[in-house]
């Protein structure tokens, strides 16, 4: 079986996407929430109930503008574990 010039074309078009795939997935830059002693309720939350809604409900009471603020062009606050990670 000979491979034509449509075939190393196709060959060619599929590293090309996998190239450009591989470039833009870099590395996570997803901060995790720590586990420490303030922490540590909302690990035990979320391992109750499984839900991070649940668990991010108190976030607000320290990540607030008189506690720990948020930093400039930070998103939505109300949903705190979409973006950052729970260590396991």
């Amino acid at each position: 079986m000979k491979i034509d010039k449509r075939d190393w074309l196709f060959i060619g078009l599929i590293v090309v996407v996998l190239g450009v795939f591989f470039a833009i997935s870099g590395k996570e830059k997803t901060k995790f929430v720590p586990l420490d002693d303030k922490h540590k309720p909302f690990y035990d939350t979320f391992a109750q109930t499984g839900s991070k809604k649940e668990a991010e409900k108190g976030c607000e009471t320290c990540h607030n503008e008189k506690g720990v603020p948020f930093p400039p062009n930070h998103p939505p606050k109300n949903r705190c574990l979409l973006c950052h990670k729970l260590k396991r």
